[in-house]
């Protein structure tokens, strides 16, 4: 498939700068060290990056790039397209979390913004609403969007800014599948590795909702100059 990087945004999904799980925490700012080269590319060369860090947007509530989300005009949203929505091959239901008597409760509420690691600039959008990014999807132009970011079985599926909802929407979504995380405790089916747990969630992605790219390919895609932008999509 072809990328244009003007008609390409990337949705940065809840890289908080804290977690209740000290191993999803750990493994966010791994992810944030390793994803922000690409993010900074990727804006050089024209994609609109869009923070999506949820429940946190209070914290920017005088950021340019949140002030520059609000302005967008409002479109309406299409009817969704009817998909199916088959089970997760893995059982999250304990919250995911892979670390022994980690001392947080699940789900307990401990960050306030995105993590520092990652750059914010003023032309980057903020937001952790649905209804407000397709809006500025609708704006810009944008054919292609692609995801990075935490938690692949759960928020970058489920959020309202979804892969889910994105793609009933008709929007054209892509995740950057060596860019995420899930939330997957071994203890739990089908008793794998953290690691392969998220492999599992990754190839289920691709089935039933959206290609997938590495931030590899994805880089030297972006980095041509005399040939169109082009990445390789998988899709299973």
């Amino acid at each position: 498939r072809e990328l244009d990087p003007s008609r390409t945004a990337l949705v940065i999904c809840d890289m908080w700068d804290r977690h209740w799980c000290s191993g999803a925490a750990d493994r966010v700012a791994t992810l944030a060290r390793k994803m922000e080269p690409v993010i900074e590319l990727a804006r050089k060369r024209g994609v609109l990056i869009i923070h999506a860090p949820s429940e946190t947007m209070a914290f920017y509530g005088q950021s340019p790039a949140r002030m520059k989300m609000l302005k967008i005009p409002v479109f309406e949203t299409p009817a969704p397209i009817e998909l199916t929505d088959p089970p997760l091959p893995i059982d999250d239901s304990d919250g995911g979390c892979d670390v022994a008597n980690n001392k947080l409760a699940p789900d307990t509420r401990v960050w306030s913004r995105e993590n520092s690691l990652i750059s914010i600039q003023s032309n980057d959008l903020i937001s952790d609403s649905g209804r407000e990014i397709y809006s500025a999807l609708r704006s810009y132009r944008i054919e292609t969007l692609l995801f990075v970011g935490v938690h692949t079985n759960m928020c970058i599926l489920n959020r309202t800014f979804g892969i889910r909802q994105m793609t009933r929407w008709g929007v054209h979504c892509v995740l950057i599948r060596d860019l995420t995380d899930a939330m997957y405790n071994p203890a739990r089916a089908p008793y794998v590795s953290h690691s392969r747990g998220t492999d599992l969630v990754i190839e289920h992605i691709e089935k039933y909702w959206a290609p997938t790219v590495t931030s590899d390919e994805l880089v030297r895609a972006l980095s041509l100059t005399d040939a169109p932008q082009r990445a390789p999509n998988r899709h299973r």
